[in-house]
This record gives structure tokens, C-alpha cells and sequence, in this order.
């Protein structure tokens, strides 16, 4: 008999192409991967993976494995969701992603109550950017992910994926109280051409966002500093150090040194989406999540 969790195992090893990238993502030591995949090697009896430099792949018995192996799991996770729903019992492990914000604003104050209400659930919490989580939910590894989009910005969602729209969330400038700024009510692009910015690394979906704001002003925005963490953003704000565009959601307290002016033409907005296998979707526990995460996000 095929040991299910060794064939997660083998399909991490393809998704991350490597074992140490595999044991990262399901939370094991590349040493239990790696006994994993052999202990699955010898209950097949044929090679699996295959050495290639400092690297691993997978030999072709080990593809069509992990092809013909996916669908299995992928019927059984649908098979097992139809009986929780079938006794109406909300349990299982439920691994949820979230980028740094929503974490804060949304999954947070919702995780104790939902686990207390529920305490035959398990609930694992990870930070990982949108396009990771994606991925990460699309590969099994994870059963729900929060991510967000930026207006005409696209993250693309395979097919399998379904999308439950959370909440929307509104960006604001966020400027030091001593900044010319400060007492506008709103501003435009247009109004801070000059500006130098605190933004997130290029390549980032904030980064385009705020590349995109610009588009009708002929410039592109003057970045001064880059930071990952939004909390760093005012940080440096509040020593001086440029401007920023924050999102409202999970956002610090400003205090009084900080200001945030409201932006339009266009409004930075952003959808924050729950993204989840379809052969979940009988499943009661990612039910009862999508609805706290829903009503906190109505709720502002």
C-alpha cells in the first residue's frame, strides 16, 4: 500500500525541486523527506528520484507517481470533506497563509474564537506573500490562503482555485505631520510627482500598484528607501525619510507624528481574496474560516 503522507512528500520535492526546499514548505527536516521518499521507493520498487549535480529530480516512474498519485489525493481530500459536511462536523487541519497585514486585521482576531468554538479543529498559521500562497494552496500544501490584488495588477488563480472575496481595503499616503502635505485632504498622483517614496522591492504587487498610480503623469515614482514590512514604512515616515502608501488593513496606530491623507485618481484599493482547493468545498472547517474572515472583513 502507497503511504499517502510519503507521496506529499514526493510531490513537495517536485513542486519546491529540492528536498530541502520540500521539508521547508511542509514544515519537516530535509532528513524526514528524504526517508520518506526512499520508504515510498521501497514500497513501489522502483526509483523515485534521481541525483543531478547537488540537486534532485524525478525519474520518470517518480512523474508519473506523483501525476496519477495527485488525482488520488485530490479525491480523497473531496471525499473527506463530503463526510464532514455529510455529519456536519467541523474538524481536520486546516494550514492557512496570509500576506503580513491580513494576518494582522483579519486572522488574528478571528483564530482563538473560531478554535474555541470548534475544538476539534487544528489550525496552523503561516505568513507567505500572495503568489507563494497561491502556489503553496494550488500544490496542497496549504488548504486556505488569504491574498490580495491591486486594482488592473493581476495574481493569477489556476482554475482548480476558488476565489471568496474577504474584504476590500483603501491605501492612504501616509506623510509626517510636518510634511506640505498634511493638511490636504486628498491628493492625486499628480501632487506627488516630487515625492521621494518608502516602497516595497520591485517586483512586489504594492510596487506595481504604486507604478501604476503614475501611469497619467508621464513620470515614475522616485522610490528613496524599500522595506518588506509596512511597519518599517512608518517608521522611516515618522524619521523623515519620504512618504509611503500604507493599506488601512492591520495598519499600526500612526500616532501623532504621522498623517495619512486619502489618494484618488486613482483610489488605491485592493481586493483581499480566500483561495482554496474546489475539492474543498464541502469541507465544514474551511467553511466556518471563509465566515469569520468574511464578517471581520465587513466589519472593518
Amino acid at each position: 500500500m502507497i503511504d499517502l503522507d510519503a507521496l506529499r512528500s514526493l510531490r513537495a520535492v517536485d513542486t519546491h525541486g529540492s528536498v530541502v526546499g520540500a521539508a521547508d514548505a511542509l514544515g519537516f527536516t530535509p532528513s524526514a523527506v528524504s526517508q520518506q521518499v526512499k520508504r515510498l521507493e521501497r514500497q513501489t520498487g522502483v526509483a523515485l528520484l534521481e541525483r543531478v549535480g547537488r540537486g534532485v529530480m524525478l525519474t520518470g516512474h517518480g512523474r508519473h507517481l506523483v501525476e496519477a498519485g495527485g488525482r488520488l489525493l485530490a479525491d480523497l481530500e473531496e471525499v473527506e470533506a463530503g463526510l464532514h459536511r455529510r455529519a456536519d462536523r467541523v474538524s481536520g487541519h486546516v494550514r492557512l497563509a496570509a500576506f503580513s497585514t491580513a494576518m494582522r486585521g483579519l486572522v488574528a482576531p478571528v483564530a482563538r474564537r473560531v478554535l474555541d468554538e470548534h475544538p476539534d479543529l487544528r489550525l496552523t498559521l503561516v505568513e507567505r506573500e500572495p503568489w507563494d500562497t497561491v502556489d503553496l494552496v494550488a500544490t496542497g500544501e496549504l488548504e486556505l490562503g488569504l491574498v490580495h490584488t491591486w486594482g488592473d495588477v493581476p495574481l493569477e488563480i489556476p482554475d482548480h482555485l476558488v476565489r471568496t472575496s474577504v474584504a476590500a481595503d483603501e491605501a492612504d499616503v501616509v506623510v509626517h505631520r510636518d510634511h506640505p502635505l498634511a493638511g490636504r485632504g486628498r491628493v492625486t498622483p499628480h501632487d506627488l510627482v516630487d515625492e521621494g517614496w518608502i516602497a516595497t522591492p520591485d517586483g512586489t504587487i504594492c510596487r506595481q500598484w504604486l507604478s501604476r498610480m503614475y501611469d497619467g503623469t508621464g513620470r515614475r515614482p522616485r522610490i528613496a528607501h524599500e522595506s518588506m514590512e509596512f511597519d518599517s514604512h512608518l517608521a522611516m515616515v515618522r524619521a523623515g525619510l519620504g512618504i509611503a502608501l500604507v493599506p488601512r488593513l492591520g495598519r499600526a496606530p500612526l500616532g501623532d507624528a504621522l498623517v495619512a491623507v486619502g489618494a484618488h485618481d486613482p483610489a488605491p484599493t485592493r481586493d483581499v481574496v480566500a483561495v482554496h482547493r474546489r475539492t474543498m468545498s464541502d469541507s465544514p472547517a474551511v467553511a466556518v474560516l471563509l465566515d469569520a474572515l468574511t464578517d471581520r472583513g465587513r466589519a472593518g
